[in-house]
């Protein structure tokens, strides 16, 4: 998210300007950085998380997908040489990150995840993310694998709508899906205003709707081609893995699908019994997590007014117990079976 090192220092101070990190106050009070400690933030994006954490003087092993992100955050490493580690990674495997830095045993005392686009991509008409300005129907984080286009021209009626639906609740799913399809046999989506257009002409627009009718197909999109989901659910798991005792986990979501992720995982971490009601007997899980903060903690007053982006986050956070790590399980998020988007570029 992201004296003198001179222009490259200006550089970056504007960059984090332009890219104000979402609830950074109840992000860095839920984390409690000090100095001595190693944090991890899951996605480093434009650096403000992680800038704030290195101010606090703890050390930042930092990962993001997007190698522009990367790049871009080389200027805010040479600032805090030894106590900020930039790694290329996707931020599920945040365990295997820690140890490339650290080594396979290392434990550390926080893990922030920002859940969702980076402000920086979207504002990159390249890259696909926003029909906000036209440019090609791409949207993938890492520049690898299937992109928004190969997913709308490729995959079958039936599969979009249920992407559509699950992903974006878009309620038209099925006749955006039936119309994708009747158009893209005459002329294939390559650029993102062609496809807002297409769905605006299709459902049309109530000037009292508060959004453009395609952004929920675009989310939809976005949200598959990057495998979030998976990606959080995994991220989760990792967390859980490399946190020491004490350790602190903090996430911050955009939209219902993540929070009730977020939610269900802490609530399976609080231990109890495990086990269908059903049965007689059933084993004791000890607690990995306790709760830190209570709930669901949102944006100030203040921000919301300031930041539109911050009046849908919601934050959790949990501390770390002396207990081993409990089941490495995907199912109790509850997710559908979709599509393998990297399945289209191996066909």
């Amino acid at each position: 998210m992201m004296a003198s090192l001179g222009g490259e220092r200006s550089q970056a101070e504007g960059a984090q300007i332009r890219h104000v990190p979402v609830m950074l106050a109840e992000v860095i009070e839920a984390l409690r950085p000090k100095p001595g400690e190693v944090m991890v933030d899951g996605t480093f994006g434009a650096g403000g998380y992680t800038t704030r954490i290195l101010n606090e003087g703890a050390e930042v092993i930092a990962i993001d997908r997007d190698p522009t992100a990367i790049e871009a955050g080389r200027a805010i490493e040479a600032g805090h040489p030894g106590r900020l580690h930039l790694v290329e990674s996707r931020f599920s495997r945040l365990d295997e990150a820690v140890a490339s830095v650290k080594g396979a045993d290392f434990r550390v005392d926080g893990v922030v995840l920002d859940i969702g686009v980076s402000s920086m991509q979207i504002d990159q008409a390249e890259r696909g993310f926003s029909f906000q300005k036209d440019g090609p129907l791409d949207m993938r984080m890492s520049g690898k694998g299937a992109s928004a286009a190969d997913v709308v021209n490729r995959l079958k009626m039936g599969d979009l709508a249920r992407i559509f639906n699950f992903l974006g609740e878009e309620r038209h799913a099925g006749r955006i899906a039936r119309m994708i399809e009747k158009r893209r046999a005459i002329q294939p989506f390559t650029r993102t205003l062609d496809l807002a257009n297409a769905i605006e002409a299709l459902v049309g627009r109530n000037p009292r709707d508060r959004i453009h009718p395609a952004t929920r197909v675009f989310q939809a999109l976005r949200v598959f081609v990057n495998d979030e989901l998976g990606e959080l659910a995994r991220a989760l798991l990792a967390a859980e893995r490399v946190l020491k005792p004490g350790g602190r986990l903090v996430v911050v979501t955009f939209h219902s699908l993540e929070d009730r992720m977020v939610k269900r995982f802490f609530a399976d971490r609080a231990g109890g019994r495990a086990g269908s009601r059903h049965m007689p007997e059933v084993a004791e899980r000890l607690p990995s997590f306790t709760p830190a903060v209570k709930g669901a903690v949102g944006p100030s007053a203040e921000e919301e007014a300031h930041n539109p982006r911050a009046r849908s986050a919601k934050l959790r956070a949990g501390l770390r117990t002396q207990n081993p790590p409990l089941e490495n399980d995907l199912t109790l998020f509850g997710l559908p079976r979709l599509p393998d988007a990297d399945e289209l570029t191996r066909s």
